[in-house]
């Protein structure tokens, strides 16, 4: 679990989705005159190497080649798509769904009892990306038992993060009514204004 999915409070259970999902800070807005900068933490190889070995994702001496840093960045946007859409929309787009799960197949995950009596789903892999294994289980997990569908895009065009909704109705839109939300919600009353005229 990372700062920000601390701070943010999502479940441990999604930590690792929501932390995936957000390497990529596609947020561009300026808020108290400073421009947010743009980045990827995922830009190359070395660096999705460090940020897999940083959430104990990684095994000790496995290599992260340029195919697997090309894999893990295919995820990426496939989860960040279906991400963006609508709970319920989420399994409608045909096109979508059919290149997710083709993705999917890449990790594939084995159930396996634990000392407590319970299972859990494991990585069949035992290569640098069998990690990413645990995002897929989350995935998975998360939507099977309903805490997936609190997992969302930000309406925001400038921002696109994925955050974690815990409104009691789970509308939210945005990640931050009081930033995102207030900036669109000026920008459409400003608007509104001017088309009045």
């Amino acid at each position: 679990m990372s700062k920000l999915s601390r701070q943010f409070k999502v479940p441990d259970e999604l930590a690792n989705l929501y932390d995936f999902a957000n390497t990529l800070d596609l947020r561009h807005f300026t808020h108290h005159g400073v421009r947010h900068p743009q980045g990827d933490e995922l830009a190359n190889a070395r660096e999705f190497a460090v940020w897999m070995r940083q959430r104990g994702l990684l095994l000790v001496d496995a290599r992260v080649s340029p195919t697997m840093h090309a894999t893990a960045l295919e995820l990426r946007h496939l989860i960040r798509d279906y991400l963006q859409r609508d709970p319920p929309e989420r399994g409608k787009n045909r096109d979508s769904v059919r290149a997710l799960n083709k993705v999917l197949k890449l990790f594939p995950l084995l159930a396996t009892a634990r000392d407590d009596g319970g299972m859990v789903l494991e990585a069949a892999r035992d290569d640098a990306l069998a990690g990413l294994s645990s995002v897929v289980a989350e995935l998975y997990d998360g939507s099977r038992n309903g805490t997936l569908d609190r997992l969302k895009m930000c309406a925001s065009d400038e921002c696109r993060r994925v955050f974690f909704d815990r409104s009691k109705p789970a509308t939210r839109r945005w990640c931050m009514s009081s930033l995102c939300g207030n900036r669109m919600k000026t920008r459409n009353y400003r608007e509104r204004q001017r088309n009045a005229e």
